[in-house]
């Protein structure tokens, strides 16, 4: 399976730490979050990535030459002119995963005790358009999920917006997004969004009628980098064997 580590984001809520540097780079443990997605990756079989690219592009690019691209096959799909979210983002990079089967997506700034083996076992044997990793934790956007296990709503609880796929079987039951994906390559016949969208945007609209189903591991770790005191909390508390 190919996969893509999404990693043009500004990180803006990383700053001071993305001043000088991308997200991708920002040390935990001393070492880049790049390098342990890509290591992580590796671990599991995955030997062909594509990779995209946006503030601080070139420093990326860099760091990939130096270290050999860690002796796999790695592309990069430069976004500098544009960023496109999460969903632009996934289409522009269509053509490193076109006419081949599913492929893994996984946001760099997200580390991870999830058994992918599992996960991609878990895809191949339901068969759907995606299948998203959730967890049960807090979170102000919460997906819910049917006793099918299929997608059926999006709901901010903080402001109460909701965003209705379907009439979902039995109660829906609220799950948290991981930020790790498997795609069906024939996503990209249904995709009709342009420029820059969120791929939660695209599983949404293609939920009503497609199965889009979730992967639950909420027994296993889970660490987000989206600010600079997640950061900070971990590299003062936190080890990395877990990985």
């Amino acid at each position: 399976m190919k996969a893509m580590i999404l990693a043009a984001g500004y990180g803006t809520r990383l700053q001071p730490l993305t001043n000088s540097k991308p997200k991708a780079l920002i040390d935990i443990k001393g070492v880049p979050l790049l390098e342990l997605v890509i290591q992580k990756l590796k671990k599991e079989g995955i030997s062909d990535i594509i990779i995209n690219v946006h503030h601080f592009a070139h420093q990326v690019v860099n760091f990939l030459k130096e270290n050999k691209n860690f002796g796999i096959n790695i592309q990069i799909s430069d976004e500098s002119e544009q960023l496109l979210d999460t969903g632009g983002g996934i289409l522009k990079a269509k053509w490193f995963f076109e006419n081949g089967p599913a492929f893994l997506v996984y946001n760099v700034d997200i580390l991870s005790a999830i058994n992918l083996g599992e996960f991609m076992k878990y895809h191949s044997d339901n068969k759907p358009l995606a299948t998203l990793a959730v967890q049960e934790r807090t979170t102000t956007r919460q997906l819910l999920f049917d006793q099918e296990n299929r997608l059926c709503e999006w709901r901010n609880v903080q402001t109460g917006e909701r965003k209705i796929s379907r009439e979902g079987v039995g109660e829906l039951k609220p799950l948290a997004f991981s930020g790790i994906h498997i795609l069906d390559n024939k996503i990209f016949e249904l995709m009709d969004e342009n420029g820059a969208f969120s791929i939660m945007q695209t599983y949404l609209r293609l939920a009503k009628e497609h199965d889009i189903i979730g992967f639950n591991h909420s027994s296993t770790s889970w660490f987000e980098f989206g600010r600079f005191e997640h950061v900070k909390e971990f590299n003062e508390r936190e080890e990395l064997g877990f990985l």
